[in-house]
């Protein structure tokens, strides 16, 4: 299990723990945090569960593949370092501790 903080736009901090095996963007989900939308259901089809990660975890994190990249380029002001689809992140014990800021909007 990790522990994820989730930020959103607007400051507010969600603090949960995430069973491994699951992704961030199904942390998300099943603890209703606003502001990731994750409309295709985890599928890597839409950009609605894009976020920032928090500078320190960039190189802590597995690399993105090309579908991921790709659909990148839908979200809303993409970051080339720290923005991520949520979808694409699958929690174990070595996420015990990310950061994730949503944007001010998913397109």
């Amino acid at each position: 299990m990790a522990k994820i903080t989730y930020i959103e736009h607007n400051g507010t901090e969600h603090v949960v723990d995430v069973p491994n095996g699951l992704t961030v963007m199904e942390g998300a989900r099943d603890n209703n945090i606003p502001g990731i939308e994750a409309d295709c259901g985890g599928a890597c089809a839409c950009s609605t569960c894009h976020v920032y990660v928090d500078g320190a975890w960039v190189e802590k994190l597995p690399a993105k593949e090309d579908m991921e990249v790709d659909m990148l380029d839908f979200a809303y002001q993409p970051d080339e370092e720290t923005s991520r689809l949520t979808c694409q992140l699958k929690v174990s014990d070595a996420l015990d501790g990310l950061i994730v800021r949503m944007p001010e909007k998913q397109i």
